[in-house]
């Protein structure tokens, strides 16, 4: 008769420690692929993502910049007998006005990180600043005008006096407070200073007299965590964020009357803000701007993805680059000449090249300083 050891029963059968070895590796192994193939996809859609946002902002950044820059020097349209931009002899009374330059271009210099800035001026009257002859000398403040219409209380009033221009406040009459203007006092304002306002000089009503600048973050410093994050800024105020550095430079003509550009200048002396306000005749051969902005994608890469510009001066350069320098070459230039484009530099950021980069570049005509050319 046959007997069984106890606590064993036949036919009995289970997993071998063996096998619950093998089971666990065959698992891990499969997390393992799981986890690179779920780190690979959400690195390539942070990257994706990354391109995006910066796509995105540098796009906004330099629409923002163009549309104001096409302002510049509206107001400042020519009377019969000459053009305010011709003016030699600048007074600006009470109004705190310092410089009527319709664009000035401050160069941010050789340095890591050098970012140039854009300062852009214009009026903002609806009447666009159409010059009125004056037309006696004035009775106390009250200066007699062919039509005051498109002048209104507040306004800054440019009174152009063949080469001299002087800048005033207008105070009245009450009835041009409020546009329209209603039926009553259609020939005189009232300015707070009547310098220059004699019979035979013309009076513009600019309405107000704006200062726009456009640059990067000026606190922005990638080595401290508290301002790391770069921005556009339009006069202190954050527009668009991974906006990293901006280049622009002039387009020239060889005199104020023409048109068409024969050069492209960085911002440095001649052509600094100081040497401009001296010389209005290069100042006034400013014809177009162009620029470029670099929006950053957020994400830092592990590996190095972007390399510094291999040329300013070759055609199709390769890296972060502002634009290739034979596209800048004007039309009818000499066949092979080259302008040489301005230098990107963010290595003040030891970890600038993790980072990928867009740039976005274009060319901005001046068109009340071609509108004017005529008087120049």
């Amino acid at each position: 008769m046959n007997s069984f050891p106890p606590h064993s029963s036949p036919g009995q059968a289970g997993f071998s420690l063996i096998e619950i070895l093998v089971g666990l590796v065959i698992g891990l192994l499969v997390s393992l692929v799981i986890m690179q193939v779920f780190t690979v996809y959400e690195g390539q859609k942070r990257t994706t993502t990354g391109a995006s946002d910066a796509q995105t902002n540098g796009s906004i950044a330099l629409y923002a910049i163009t549309k104001e820059l096409k302002m510049a020097g509206y107001g400042l349209l020519p009377a019969t007998d000459g053009a305010p931009l011709n003016c030699t002899t600048l007074t600006f009374g009470a109004t705190g006005i310092t410089d009527i330059s319709p664009v000035i271009i401050t160069d941010g210099g050789a340095a890591a990180g050098a970012s140039d800035s854009i300062a852009i001026r214009y009026a903002t009257s609806s009447s666009g600043g159409v010059p009125s002859p004056i037309t006696a000398n004035p009775t106390g403040n009250s200066v007699p005008l062919d039509t005051n219409l498109g002048c209104h209380k507040d306004d800054v009033a440019m009174v152009i006096n063949g080469t001299a221009c002087h800048f005033a406040i207008v105070t009245g009459p009450t009835d041009i407070a409020i546009p329209p203007v209603p039926t009553g006092d259609l020939s005189n304002v009232l300015l707070d200073d009547v310098t220059d306002a004699v019979t035979g000089a013309k009076l513009a009503c600019l309405g107000a007299w704006v200062t726009t600048v456009y640059q990067v973050s000026p606190n922005y410093d990638p080595t401290v965590a508290a301002n790391s994050q770069a921005y556009l800024e339009r006069s202190g105020t954050q527009m668009v964020s991974d906006i990293v550095n901006i280049q622009a430079q002039y387009g020239i003509s060889s005199t104020p009357n023409s048109n068409q550009i024969t050069n492209w200048v960085d911002a440095a002396a001649p052509w600094d803000a100081a040497s401009l306000q001296a010389n209005i005749t290069n100042r006034n051969r400013i014809k177009a701007v162009r620029i470029a902005v670099v929006a950053r994608n957020g994400l830092q890469e592990k590996n190095i993805v972007t390399d510094s510009c291999s040329s300013t001066t070759l055609a199709s350069p390769t890296g972060l680059c502002a634009w290739d320098a034979t596209s800048a070459a004007p039309a009818g230039s000499a066949p092979g000449t080259n302008f040489p484009a301005p230098v990107i530099d963010l290595s003040n950021d030891p970890n600038w090249q993790n980072y990928r980069y867009r740039v976005f570049e274009t060319v901005i005509p001046l068109r009340n300083m071609i509108w004017s050319s005529s008087a120049l």
